[in-house]
């Protein structure tokens, strides 16, 4: 087998060109990666009416042409841009299916991604380029690897074609009316337990976890967490049936981007070997979110979506009483559920000097947010990979998460006997427990050699993207000589 690879990475975001979740910065960073370690790396997406054509230089590179959908036909064009450098990305463009306000949540979600998938594969030969693997993203993706295993196994030139099926969060798993089997064009005997079926219903999810060579998720304990009952989103028996197959590959984050080296959105860059612009930070953020500037006060940060996953259920019962009793200042950005947009704005009236909050998106403020906060709170009820955390590490500042998915793969508990440890855990999913890890991370901090020492562990941890994408060739390697095999 060649050392180098075509690579077609399939997701339905993409940063710079889109992005709803954590999805489009992998989706943006990981084929780059790639890309520099000499595979010839393509990415496609849906042409959403949102892009901004002109900045990115989209391009035809077909013509309008007919795919099967349903009973009917359907016109669609490839569009290319060369915005990600040395990956080329191809766009699907029907401007009736994906000309929306939003990427997803759509009623006629269940066309747009059955055409999305069926237009991957029926454009390969228009575009006259043919991958060794096709890297699927998500449930939009799902149908991908059935298709290649069934109405387009006759084609010799797709039949060897291997398929990796990645999960990012098995929450969402894009579940139809069953109904959807004839939009598919796929034969109905299809439609079992064992197969397309999810209890009476149609799921993306599941026919791409059924159907690729291989699966992986976005870290080593969600692959086992997603194999139980308390994780699985009812797919736990599919994840389990096919666990020689599955692969836990941490997510990375660009270091390019998240380097306090090199950040230009934050007011002096520092590094583990020269800390003190740290310090700088802390004080122009305290200044800026309009708390008291005193650089003895411990500073919490959180950025987050405010919703119960992401702990804010634990945050509820624990905040009144710390904010009350304990010398500290939370920082808060995000949006979510509007309950907790209430009582954080109710809890930030009671403690002007203690909790900012900010309820917005605002990526400037994030990045200060990182550099100037002391600690990062990230108590994730689950987590299947999580950045924030890894974020917060790259800029020294000390992590506060729950033990699990990839909170628990790159987070461990500091402990000064040793010398070792990167951050403060809890492994219940209590408030008991939670409020516990955060007193701990306050007890250390008060003793600056010990909190020095975090912090240099904090500064030493590394998740650039260069180690996880050798992890995903080798899972590439596995799927083409899969997919190879099965032909013969």
């Amino acid at each position: 087998m060649s050392s180098k690879l075509k690579i077609l990475y399939a997701a339905a975001e993409v940063v710079p060109f889109a992005k709803t979740g954590g999805l489009a910065d992998v989706a943006g960073a990981l084929p780059q990666v790639l890309a520099e370690m000499g595979h010839d790396v393509r990415i496609v997406m849906p042409c959403y009416g949102q892009l901004d054509r002109n900045k990115y230089g989209l391009r035809p590179i077909t013509g309008s042409f007919g795919i099967p959908h349903g009973s009917d036909w359907i016109q669609i064009a490839i569009e290319q841009s060369d915005a990600i450098p040395g990956v080329p990305t191809y766009f699907v463009r029907n401007d009736y299916l994906y000309d929306r306000n939003s990427l997803y949540g759509q009623p006629d979600d269940d066309h747009r991604f059955v055409a999305y998938s069926r237009a991957i594969i029926e454009m390969l030969d228009r575009i006259g380029w043919m991958p060794d693997v096709i890297s699927c993203n998500d449930w939009h993706t799902g149908l991908v690897p059935v298709y290649l295993k069934t109405l387009y196994a006759h084609r010799p030139a797709l039949s060897g074609i291997g398929t990796l099926f990645t999960i990012h969060n098995l929450a969402y798993q894009g579940v139809f009316p069953a109904d959807v089997m004839e939009l598919t064009g796929l034969p109905p005997e299809l439609f079992t337990w064992d197969k397309l079926e999810f209890y009476g219903q149609f799921d993306f999810m599941k026919a791409g976890l059924v159907y690729a060579d291989t699966l992986s998720t976005v870290s080593p304990t969600y692959a086992k967490e997603i194999q139980t009952p308390e994780f699985g989103e009812g797919l736990q028996g599919v994840l389990s049936y096919r666990k020689d197959v599955l692969y836990g590959i941490l997510n990375g984050i660009d270091d390019q981007i998240w380097n306090p080296r090199t950040d230009p959105l934050i007011p002096a860059n520092f590094s583990a070997q020269d800390p003190d612009g740290k310090q700088i930070c802390k004080r122009e953020l305290q200044r800026e979110m309009g708390l008291p500037v005193d650089p003895a006060v411990p500073v919490f940060g959180i950025i987050s979506r405010l919703s119960s996953q992401k702990g804010f259920d634990l945050l509820d019962q624990v905040l009144p009483g710390l904010l009350a009793d304990e010398s500290m200042q939370v920082m808060i950005l995000g949006t979510g559920d509007q309950y907790y947009h209430d009582m954080l704005t109710r809890l930030s009236a009671l403690h002007p000097d203690k909790l900012a909050v900010t309820l917005k998106f605002d990526n400037a403020l994030a990045h200060r947010i990182y550099a100037g906060s002391d600690a990062f709170l990230m108590p994730s009820n689950y987590e299947p990979c999580g950045l924030g955390q890894m974020i917060s590490l790259a800029y020294g500042t000390v992590p506060v998460v729950h033990t699990t998915g990839g909170l628990a793969d790159s987070v461990h508990e500091f402990r000064l006997a040793a010398g070792a440890g990167n951050g403060f855990i809890f492994k219940t999913y209590t408030a008991m427990a939670c409020a516990t890890a955060i007193h701990q991370a306050l007890h250390c901090y008060a003793d600056r050699p010990n909190w020095q020492q975090a912090m240099h562990n904090a500064f030493a941890s590394n998740f650039s993207w260069e180690g996880s994408a050798r992890e995903y060739v080798k899972v590439y390697e596995k799927a083409l000589r899969l997919a190879r095999n099965s032909k013969q």
